[in-house]
């Protein structure tokens, strides 16, 4: 019974360690969150042109701070 064990133990590593990993599917976090607020931005639901202007207010206060920023160093 004990060989049957570790036979059967031995078998079940054996398989384990050559199955794949990648499963190939769809992966659902290729998107930045930036990406998935710009789409939800254009889409036609209720509130999305809010999304699209706080994403340019966003790069707009980014530019300022970037512009800020270049002033100060020589």
């Amino acid at each position: 019974m004990s060989r049957r064990f570790c036979v059967a133990f031995a078998s079940a590593v054996l398989l384990s360690s050559c199955a794949s990993s990648d499963d190939g599917g769809n992966r659902r976090d290729t998107m930045t969150q930036r990406q998935k607020d710009s789409v939800l931005g254009q889409s036609g639901l209720p509130g999305a042109q809010g999304v699209t202007k706080a994403l340019r207010a966003a790069d707009s206060m980014k530019a300022r701070q970037a512009r800020a920023d270049s002033a100060t160093q020589p």
